[in-house]
């Protein structure tokens, strides 16, 4: 039955005009401003995907739930509204939980529907029951079943708030199929708005800037929040009125602008040998924007250091033996930094001045020898530098997990924020593409890259489809060199040799093509930037192949000087 044909049969025929519990939930997405949502339907979730056809939100059709769940984050990263994934019951949900377990360490707003069997059935060992808000709530910041038909509009609300507020995460909410189908009368309670946070107390505040005033060798350390865009602005203010050194994690990629790179020590994360590091090691006091240690370990770049770091953010640190901060100012952080912006003094400081020439000097030698490599397959630092030219700024980029984001994370320049997507909280394979497909519904008039390795290609090429479908404008990078590298490096240098990672050809072209995107090869390294052009004016998702040489690798966990390979 067509949309026009249900509405004319409500119109005539009273019973069917009851208000079911599907039909107040997408009242409560629509009021919330939802958009998208992402997912696969099935037997116990079909009464809200027949309600979503009558609605304001478009339905996305995907290949499998987590990639769902990825994308949902993905809107989520870049708008800082909770995207939106459905699952079926059994498998459907549990096949979301990886998502959601990464949207919630990268800080990124997600909620999460599920189906679930009948209320009377729940406790039951029937077809496809399982507990999933028991399942939901280690990877979640909030998970609950709605259990009556009232409590529909409550428990969305409580998701939405959830998702949104502090440090941004997944929320779930199982729905049983009786509930969905059922009369319910409640009420709209969305939209609802992430909790409105203050600056920190007035004495922590001065106590903070007296630290910095005194301070010979302060430096600032950006996490992922740092990232999100009105946080950055107030970031900028402050290292302009400072002059202070700064670096960030993966995830904070883009927080610092082009006219204070000056100043910018680099990015640091996973191995404790950055040019970025130097500076924190040599520091006397850090100020950490933020900062989660699930970006980057305490214990790497902070064992030993007491009482001189001052974290800001929008949540207290956990207790850490490697991470105690002297001062703690939490609450809204733009507030906290214009406010301390204004408490701080202009105070000349050269302790850092000749690191930061040191890390200035191996950029530019970094940039000279990646220009000589020429041989093929392409070496890494070739195809960084050949990206670097091609990165305008619009044009986003989403990363996938493997050893060629630990070149791009590292060496690839950023410099407005979420134009990069990185992930590193549990460093999840598959999402490249994924978020790609978000950032090509978000940002519809830019071009969109996403790069992986082809292990990880694997893990989500079937969304592929799905980015056809959607006639997604997207370039897939795919790095190849037939095993899971990360993992081979860092087990080569533990127990000299390798173990299961290495992994038969793929034609990524051939996958290309049959779900009908643009496939190409490059081979040689003057082919990158011609071929990559040529695919970013192409309409629709085009897949680009790179085999690339890795035999460097090893010197990621080793090197403190980029332009210095064996």
């Amino acid at each position: 039955m067509s949309t026009s044909e249900k509405r004319a049969t409500n119109q005539t025929n009273p019973a069917a005009a009851v208000q079911t519990g599907a039909e107040l939930l997408v009242k409560n997405l629509e009021s919330q401003g939802v958009e998208y949502v992402f997912g696969i339907p099935g037997a116990k979730i079909d009464k809200l995907f027949d309600t979503l056809v009558d609605s304001k939100i478009k339905t996305i059709l995907c290949r499998h739930e987590q990639n769902a769940a990825f994308i949902a984050a993905g809107i989520g990263r870049m708008t800082g509204k909770a995207g939106v994934c459905i699952g079926t019951s059994g498998p459907g949900c549990s096949n979301l939980v990886t998502g959601l377990a990464t949207a919630t360490s990268e800080g990124d707003p997600v909620v999460a529907l599920g189906g679930a069997t009948t209320v009377a059935n729940r406790l039951k060992r029937v077809h496809q029951a399982m507990d999933t808000v028991s399942i939901f709530k280690p990877v979640t910041k909030y998970s609950a079943e709605v259990n009556s038909s009232e409590a529909i509009s409550e428990v969305v609300a409580d998701a939405f708030r959830a998702a949104e507020s502090g440090r941004p995460g997944a929320s779930f909410i199982s729905l049983p199929m009786d509930i969905m189908a059922a009369e319910a009368k409640g009420e709209v309670l969305t939209p609802v708005k992430p909790e409105a946070l203050g600056a920190a107390d007035d004495h922590e505040m001065g106590e903070a800037a007296a630290r910095i005033n005194k301070a010979q060798n302060p430096v600032v350390l950006l996490g992922m929040l740092a990232s999100q865009p009105e946080t950055a602005e107030a970031i900028h203010l402050f290292l302009r009125k400072t002059g202070l050194p700064v670096v960030n994690t993966y995830q904070a990629a883009g927080a610092v602008s082009h006219d204070l790179f000056d100043q910018f020590g680099g990015r640091v994360g996973l191995f404790h040998n950055q040019p970025g590091d130097r500076l924190l090691d040599a520091s006397d006091l850090v100020i950490t924007v933020g900062y989660d240690p699930i970006e980057y370990d305490a214990v790497l770049w902070n064992r030993g250091r007491k009482g001189n770091v001052i974290h800001i953010d929008v949540v207290r640190p956990d207790a850490d033996k490697n991470y105690k901060p002297a001062v703690e100012l939490i609450g809204n952080i733009k507030a906290i930094l214009g406010r301390l912006t204004s408490l701080v003094e202009v105070t000349e400081r050269q302790g850092n001045s000749a690191i930061l020439s040191e890390i200035a000097m191996e950029r530019g030698v970094f940039s000279e020898r990646a220009k000589m490599l020429n041989g093929t397959p392409i070496h890494p630092m070739r195809i960084v530098h050949e990206l670097q030219g091609i990165m305008s700024d619009d044009i986003t980029l989403c990363l996938d997990m493997g050893s060629f984001h630990i070149w791009l994370a590292r060496y690839l320049y950023s410099f407005r924020s979420r134009q990069v997507l990185i992930t590193n909280g549990q460093q999840t394979m598959g999402v490249g593409l994924p978020w790609a497909i978000a950032a090509s519904l978000v940002r519809p008039s830019e071009k969109v890259i996403s790069i992986s390795g082809d292990g990880g290609f694997m893990f989500s090429s079937m969304e592929l489809e799905t980015a056809v479908r959607l006639k997604c404008n997207l370039v897939h990078i795919v790095w190849m060199d037939g095993h899971y590298d990360m993992v081979r490096f860092q087990q080569i240098a533990k127990y000299g040799r390798d173990a299961a990672v290495e992994f038969g050809p793929v034609d990524v072209v051939g996958i290309a093509k049959a779900c009908g995107a643009h496939g190409m090869m490059i081979h040689r390294p003057e082919e990158i930037a011609p071929t990559l052009k040529k695919a970013l004016a192409l309409e629709g998702p085009v897949v680009v192949g790179i085999p690339v040489d890795y035999r460097d690798n090893h010197n990621l966990m080793e090197m403190m000087h980029p332009g210095v390979l064996n």
